[in-house]
């Protein structure tokens, strides 16, 4: 019996644990809304072309989130408001960018 509890928390410590931190702090949100989480990488790249400066961007946006700094559409502020401030630590924000970033690139995606 015990060996079995044991070998059941270490398989959902190793589930949990193979999720990225975007996987598991960023996708749950965003699967919720009307506008898909893609949508939102696409605008930030219109508007700031380069890998380092959307990063640079929204690891601002989500230290500092305000209205003025958003890339969301006033209807879309309206009705959703703006998010929270981040609780990530800088590495995790990091690393959730990075995996955000390879995610939805579309540089050297395209024929």
């Amino acid at each position: 019996m015990v060996k079995g509890v044991g070998l059941f928390f270490i398989c959902v410590a190793w589930a949990f644990g193979s999720e990225s931190v975007y996987e598991r702090h960023c996708v749950p949100c965003h699967k919720e809304m009307p506008v898909k989480i893609d949508k939102f990488f696409y605008r930030y790249l219109l508007k700031y072309s380069s890998e380092n400066e959307v990063k640079r961007a929204m690891t601002h946006y989500l230290k500092n989130p305000t209205k003025e700094t958003s890339i969301l559409t006033d209807g879309l502020i309206n009705r959703f408001g703006v998010k929270k401030k981040t609780t990530l630590s800088d590495a995790a924000l990091s690393e959730a960018l990075d995996t955000y970033w390879e995610t939805y690139k579309v540089f050297n995606k395209l024929k």
